[in-house]
């Protein structure tokens, strides 16, 4: 059988070229988006400060839901410090060290903010330089006026042992200290002689962190590390920390940056839909075109005593060999594809730059997997027809096609086409992140539902364009019209691939500009603050900032303003469904700086365990005003809170918003991030805001877009990293199937060669069969745009009325003549260029080339 295919290849080169290219295409894909759902399961980053720690004690940073996979929590939970005791008497324990971090920056002399790596967290006490073992220059602080700093940020600073340098810390004003050692250790940060680590970081006194530490170092005996790590579990067993060795210690040492890993998994998922259908289609179009070019050869068979099972097992043999060719390249381009996207989403910060992928053959074995099975299946599905016709019949339709199309194959089209309109209603009801993605998913349904009803229109279109060319045109053109109908299957093919191209690129690209542009318009209606104040280089905006800023003349409002996460649960029909989202952090007064659009409750009474919700979140059970619900907090703790209020601008800022009380104990820095300010408006008060930030080192100043004259577009501009990611996506399979669409479109013009050479004997002239050619293209391209909008236009409709309140999403004006372009473009190369190589060929040895 594989002879027997093998052979049958050799005679349709062109054709099994568009399917290797299909497959090809597909098991790059397929493996890019294996690679980093992997790698988001089982990446590590670096232990970096951890390295020399054999053992490490923790607070469990996920969230387990039952029956999904764990939810990675950013906001670093504590270890109480007396286990430091027990820990130290463990046989085979060397050192034992209690980290802490907190938020530190150093100045320089000219009033820059030094950073290096994370200001959040730089802060540490001179213990834990034993987990390193680094080389010092100098000696350990001596007390509260004196701290160490690592090699990069002395370098940095300009600083030696001896020198006088400025230090922010936890929040605290800048203050000098003088630097009695440089620390040769990676990410070092700045050290604090230990007690006051302590103070600094809140653990002394009756705070709510006192008594406790970040994480549990232990050091061992040469060999002693698993046993240690035995017995550590054993004596934490039921207290929610986790004992970790090996390449988890990176992941322990920063949980924020960690946390990150379980957004490769959710772009991974997001994404696989879309590659599949997107492949899947690709690859039947492809070897649709292949198999239809062999229908006289197969049917031939028939005529002589082929069985349909031994027919459709050919066409699958056949099939599986060029598979077999392109697997191999296109999953190891899978892994090249897959770095490509990992430094793409390091270069917008969704993930760390010190994340490496995963790089293991189970991504690749996947792919042969699921591509082998839709090759299979397209193969055989493509070979039914004319495997279950009898002989006869095989071999009169071979040169011809049916008369009339499927009828089952065009109702299952059209009620594919009709769920796939019910799909792009969600955005209506929910006009939420999840419910946009419905519509690029609705667009593509909608064009396999094409695919399926496809002959029947072509045959539909065909028939009027002829009957509207019957007198009065040339002879080229009549030729392309009767074409275009009496192969209604094989234009289908064409038209259906061009349709879903175009209808990718719009509901995909469209999606992502009209999500955007909502959440833009949400924010900048609810945005009352003119300007805001933060210090990324400090890691938290300064204690004494807010009432500072409340004192400048001519501010008349102020307030702070910060991020976390939280976790929610919800009930699904019978199943509980767990999402974790980003929560803003505000106090009261934030009333006066932004407007939610509160719908039920007030802002005022944010105080205390009490968050406000969207209105998304409100229509579940449970979520009304007065009502107590169950949270996990950003570090995991489980609070139960009474919801306050119920806002309409959720999709701008958020579905939850935690009060400040609540969510102070529950944070890395436990600080604000930025204020918001709200002025007169005056250049008094702009100038007094500008002055401010310029005295105090670390602060910047920047426009919120609510201030007249500003530029409130900008942040349509300044897109989040997942819309560059999707754009990027769309970027990758958009090209994937205008080549996949271009080999099918030069495989289907080649195998007519011998209706060209036929023509041409006939009398037709080359310049004719030309125009002829074009001519289909253009009706071919046509259909294919007017359908394309067509099926994209309520999906459309429908997302920018949930959106935007009108029925037209929001995008750039070009994208639509951009499509049209690309689409005629396409058609006319990929059908011009074989039709001129196929009419070099002498017509005689065309046809004597079918034998």
């Amino acid at each position: 059988m594989f002879r027997l295919a093998l052979h049958m290849a050799g005679h349709r080169i062109t054709a099994l070229i568009a399917v290797a290219f299909a497959v090809l295409g597909a098991a790059a894909l397929i493996t890019a988006t294996g690679v980093l759902a992997e790698s988001g399961l089982r990446s590590h980053l670096p232990a970096g400060r951890l390295a020399g720690a054999d053992v490490v004690v923790s607070a469990d940073q996920g969230f387990h839901p039952s029956g999904d996979l764990p939810i990675a929590l950013p906001e670093r939970r504590t270890v109480p410090a007396s286990l430091l005791a027990e820990l130290s008497g463990l046989p085979g324990v060397t050192a034992t060290v209690g980290d802490l971090s907190f938020s530190a920056a150093v100045v320089d002399a000219g009033g820059r903010v030094v950073v290096v790596g994370d200001p959040r967290t730089a802060g540490h006490g001179w213990s834990s330089t034993r987990l390193t073992d680094p080389g010092v220059d100098g000696a350990a602080p001596a007390g509260s006026g004196e701290v160490a700093v690592d090699g990069a940020t002395a370098a940095a600073a300009g600083v030696r042992v001896g020198d006088m340098v400025t230090v922010a810390a936890a929040g605290r004003p800048p203050a000098p200290y003088r630097v009695s050692a440089v620390v040769d250790a990676p990410r070092g940060g700045i050290l604090f002689a230990d007690a006051t680590a302590r103070v600094l970081s809140g653990r002394t006194g009756e705070g709510p962190r006192a008594g406790t530490v970040d994480l549990i170092a232990l050091r061992t005996a040469p060999g002693a590390a698993d046993s240690v790590a035995t017995a550590a579990r054993e004596r934490v067993k039921g207290t929610g920390l986790v004992v970790t060795t090996g390449a988890g210690r990176g992941d322990i040492a920063s949980p924020g940056a960690s946390a990150s890993r379980s957004l490769l998994v959710f772009l991974a998922g997001s994404l696989a839909g879309v590659v599949l259908l997107v492949t899947g289609f690709a690859m039947a179009s492809a070897l649709a075109v292949s198999i239809g070019g062999q229908r006289r050869d197969l049917a031939l068979m028939r005529a002589v005593g082929a069985t349909p099972k031994q027919i459709r097992r050919l066409a699958a043999a056949q099939a599986t060999l060029i598979a077999a060719v392109a697997l191999v390249p296109g999953a190891a381009l899978g892994y090249v594809l897959a770095g490509q996207l990992r430094r793409l989403l390091a270069d917008r910060g969704v993930v760390p730059a010190e994340l490496p992928l995963t790089i293991s053959p189970l991504p690749a074995l996947a792919t042969v997997l699921l591509t082998a099975l839709a090759v299979q299946l397209s193969a055989r599905g493509a070979a039914w027809r004319t495997s279950r016709m009898p002989a006869t019949e095989a071999v009169a339709e071979s040169r011809s096609e049916p008369r009339d199309p499927s009828k089952a194959r065009t109702l299952a089209g059209l009620v594919v086409i009709a769920a796939a309109t019910a799909l792009s209603v969600v955005p209506l009801v929910s006009p939420t992140v999840l419910g946009s993605a419905s519509t690029s998913i609705a667009g593509i349904i909608s064009a396999i539902g094409l695919a399926l009803a496809g002959p029947a229109l072509v045959r539909g279109v065909g028939a009027a364009a002829t009957r509207r060319t019957r007198s009065g045109s040339s002879a080229a053109t009549w030729l392309a019209m009767s074409n275009f109908r009496a192969y209604a299957l094989r234009n289908a093919g064409i038209v259906s691939a061009l349709a879903m191209a175009a209808v990718f690129v719009l509901t995909y690209t469209l999606t992502q500009t009209t999500v955007l542009a909502a959440t833009a318009q949400e924010i900048r209606d609810g945005t009352l603050a003119q300007q805001r104040l933060s210090a990324p280089g400090l890691g938290a905006v300064p204690t004494g900032a807010l009432d500072a800023v409340r004192a400048i003349p001519g501010v008349r409002a102020a307030a702070p303003v910060s991020t976390t996460t939280v976790v929610w649960s919800y009930q699904l029909f019978d199943d509980t469904q767990s999402e974790s989202g980003s929560a803003l952090i505000l106090t009261p007064d934030a009333a006066d700086v932004l407007d939610l659009d509160v719908r039920d409750g007030s802002l005022d009474r944010l105080t205390g365990a009490s968050i406000a919700v969207s209105s998304d979140v409100a229509r579940s059970p449970g979520a009304q005003p007065g009502r107590k619900v169950g949270l996990v907090l950003g570090d995991g703790a489980r609070v139960e809170v009474t919801v306050v209020a119920v806002y309409a601008r959720g999709l701008g800022f958020g579905t939850v918003v935690l009060s400040r009380d609540l969510a102070a104990e529950h944070t890395t820095t436990g600080l604000d991030q930025s204020i918001l300010v709200r002025t007169d408006g005056t250049e008094n008060a702009r100038q007094g805001l500008t002055a401010f930030a310029a005295a105090h080192p670390g602060l910047t100043l920047e426009n919120t877009g609510a201030e007249p004259g500003t530029d409130s577009g900008a942040r349509l501009r300044d897109a989040p990293p997942e819309v560059w990611i999707n754009l990027a996506t769309i970027v990758v399979l958009l090209v994937y199937l205008l080549l996949s669409i271009a080999n099918k479109l030069v495989a289907a013009t080649t195998q007519r060669r011998v209706e060209m050479a036929a023509l041409r004997l006939n009398g037709t002239t080359p310049r004719q069969i030309r125009a002829m050619m074009r001519r289909e293209a253009a009706v071919t391209a046509a259909t294919a745009l007017v359908t394309a909008l067509l099926l994209s236009a309520a999906p459309l409709a429908l997302l920018g009325q949930g959106f935007l309140g009108r029925p037209w999403p929001a995008g750039p004006a070009w994208l639509l003549p951009g499509v049209a372009l690309t689409v005629t473009v396409t058609a006319f190369l990929t059908i011009e260029l074989p039709t001129r190589r196929a009419l070099r060929t002498p017509p005689a040895h065309a046809i004597h080339g079918l034998h």
